[in-house]
């Protein structure tokens, strides 16, 4: 399934998707459907009826999960972190090796696919981040990583903006990224169930994966690309550990942290610069679909 929460003229719904339509749900958004034990039973029975439901584009998608309880953002792709390391003449961390680091980032600051997003003032160093997020389906804690993909209700698309000059100066006190990063994140353009993406698994248990296609594109130029199966720690690995001492609820968001090549920190200048105001960003994951911003 695709599940959706939508805005149609003044009211804001939890959705699932036919096809180009839209079948509304008796739920406020995404987070109420997966808090009710019967949510997606729910949203399976609306797909077997006989319901018409609304065209696609005359609503307003708005974020999944528009306000998520927590929000991890792991660094599991290798390539990504040893790129960012190396253009700072510094190596690989064997730490790294060891624990699937992660940071909370900020939930009040949360934009859905074609919502303008501000540049963050005071910047001048924008970037973006090509991540793949999982949504947390069940509560749990201590979750043992055999089991972890259980709770995972689906994934989506996640841009985790990022104002680079803002970073290097919180990760000089050795407490971030903070500032750098907590003034936007993007998510959708919606959630698709892991049944969906069967066909292009290529692990299962703890190391479960998917060969999926990710790319960046600014103004519809294609500057990055890279595939959620080079992820070092799977998403059971990351939601187990996430979950070590602490209760997972649903609607937690779980990002990546961002693939390899998957941000202007690890390319060339001449391949693009930092982002500019005006300039479209498009994030496109096989299976999931596109997420779009534009800088305002």
């Amino acid at each position: 399934m695709k599940l959706v929460t939508v805005q149609n003229e003044q009211n804001v719904s939890a959705g699932v998707l036919r096809g180009e339509r839209v079948l509304l749900l008796n739920y406020p958004t995404l987070l109420e459907l997966l808090q009710d034990p019967a949510g997606m039973t729910s949203a399976r029975q609306a797909l077997e009826s006989s319901e018409q439901g609304l065209a696609l584009d005359t609503v307003t998608l708005l974020a999944p999960i528009p306000a998520p309880p927590t929000l991890r953002d792991f660094y599991a792709f290798e390539q990504h972190v040893k790129s960012a390391r190396a253009r700072r003449g510094a190596g690989m961390i064997p730490a790294w090796y060891e624990i699937p680091t992660f940071y909370f980032s900020n939930t009040s600051e949360i934009y859905g696919p074609r919502q303008p997003v501000p540049y963050p003032s005071g910047s001048q160093e924008l970037d973006f981040e090509l991540e793949i997020a999982c949504v947390v389906g069940r509560a749990g804690k201590d979750i043992p990583v055999d089991d972890a993909a259980n709770y995972i209700a689906g994934y989506t698309i996640m841009n985790d903006w990022s104002a680079r000059d803002f970073q290097r100066l919180d990760m000089q006190l050795n407490l971030g990224p903070g500032k750098g990063k907590d003034f936007a994140t993007s998510i959708g353009p919606w959630l698709v169930t892991p049944d969906e993406l069967v066909a292009r698994r290529t692990g299962e248990g703890a190391s479960e994966r998917y060969d999926m296609t990710m790319l960046a594109r600014v103004d519809g130029q294609e500057i990055s690309r890279g595939n959620f199966q080079q992820i070092y720690y799977s998403f059971p690995r990351l939601i187990a550990y996430a979950s070590r001492n602490v209760r997972l609820r649903p609607g937690d968001i779980i990002g990546s942290g961002t693939v390899g090549s998957g941000c202007l920190l690890e390319l060339s200048s001449t391949v693009h610069p930092w982002l500019q105001r005006g300039e479209t960003i498009e994030l496109e994951i096989d299976g999931i679909g596109i997420l779009r911003n534009k800088i305002v």
